[in-house]
């Protein structure tokens, strides 16, 4: 597959550019698009400005998230990016609700590993009303063993008063991702609209729940669809955007999809980044297979990821990230300098038994 939305561009003063957004400034639509456009041997200009953003918000702080999949698969509706869509073919775990102490032992593991904020997620057009008591039931659990930590819900669509109810079940925020641009909602799903999300994050909002929307690029979209999604959610004014990069699952409608460069995915974060300076930034599914080896450079524009595995895939091991943090010099939020994720990486020298000298295979 083709790398969509490359076009030739021309040199933008990124540092000029941070000192607009620094000073309060709006993101045109023609800035962004310079962003997205821009050439690779410009990457690092680009995000070096846009660390500036990040630095002067955040800190050297890193949010570490952790997804507890509640219910997974047997979902009627049909997302074409998902591989827990109805009529999906992908191998993937299903299962029906977690028992609350089963859910509050997978959320104890990624807290323990550093992160501040639960996310707790079931498939499904949305919840009925007694699961949203189960839910709640699993936060109160959570909250009691662990007060300090947060916990995001996912859970689709919401009913009049659902949000309401979670958040006095103790829920902080609610995730529910616009994940493309209205212009073209209808290409990736034709069970639920654009305005059923959108209704959903207000009545988050409404709730006094943060908003958690983000998107998922990769699903072949143009730099100008990428741009309206953004811009829409900074006009929602979510406060965490997770900016998910595309998983082709075989056995989903995408799952031949392969439209992102390393170099691509760094330029949609900094253009979330840009658009939206003060507003959590996550690099969330995806990230290992298409930023690859440009996770660590990429944390200079997000300041949060998730922990570990995603939903119905693994994602790099857990140990790997803490390292990755620890290595660039960050701090993760909850901890001070000095805790045990300052040693994540460390290992002793691996004696060599191959090439040279031996009759096993050079590594080469």
């Amino acid at each position: 597959m083709g790398v969509a939305g490359r076009v030739t561009s021309v040199s933008t003063d990124f540092a000029a550019l941070a000192d607009q957004q620094l000073a309060g400034g709006t993101l045109t639509t023609d800035q962004a698009l310079a962003i997205l456009r821009s050439r690779d041997e410009e990457l690092l200009d680009l995000v070096a400005a846009g660390a500036r953003l990040r630095r002067s918000h955040f800190g050297r702080l890193v949010k570490v998230n952790y997804l507890v999949n509640l219910k997974s698969g047997l979902c009627p509706e049909d997302c074409g990016y998902c591989s827990q869509r109805v009529g999906s073919e992908a191998p993937i775990l299903k299962y029906s609700w977690l028992k609350p102490d089963q859910a509050v032992d997978q959320a104890s593991h990624g807290i323990r590993g550093g992160a501040s904020r639960v996310c707790l997620v079931a498939s499904g057009r949305g919840p009925s009303n007694r699961d949203i008591e189960r839910v709640g039931d699993i936060v109160g659990k959570i909250k009691a063993d662990h007060p300090q930590v947060e916990v995001c819900a996912c859970l689709g669509l919401l009913k009049t008063g659902q949000a309401d109810a979670l958040r006095e079940a103790g829920v902080d925020a609610y995730n529910h991702n616009i994940n493309t641009s209205e212009s073209r909602y209808e290409e990736i799903c034709s069970t639920h609209t654009y305005a059923d999300r959108v209704e959903t994050i207000d009545a988050a909002k409404h709730s006094g729940m943060s908003a958690c929307s983000g998107l998922i690029v990769g699903m072949g979209e143009s730099d100008e669809e990428i741009v309206e999604a953004i811009f829409a959610l900074r006009a929602l004014d979510s406060d965490s955007i997770p900016v998910n990069f595309l998983m082709p699952f075989e056995g989903t409608p995408l799952g031949q999809d392969w439209n992102l460069t390393p170099q691509r995915a760094m330029r949609i974060l900094a253009l979330a980044r840009f658009a939206c300076p003060d507003r959590e930034v996550r690099m969330a599914g995806g990230r290992e297979m298409h930023l690859r080896t440009l996770q660590p450079l990429a944390l200079h524009l997000a300041n949060s990821l998730f922990l570990g595995d995603y939903l119905t895939s693994q994602g790099q091991a857990a140990q790997d990230d803490l390292a990755m943090i620890a290595d660039g010099g960050w701090q993760i939020v909850g901890q001070v300098p000095g805790d045990a994720t300052a040693e994540a990486g460390l290992t002793h020298p691996v004696i060599r038994e191959r090439g040279a000298g031996t009759a096993v295979t050079a590594n080469a």
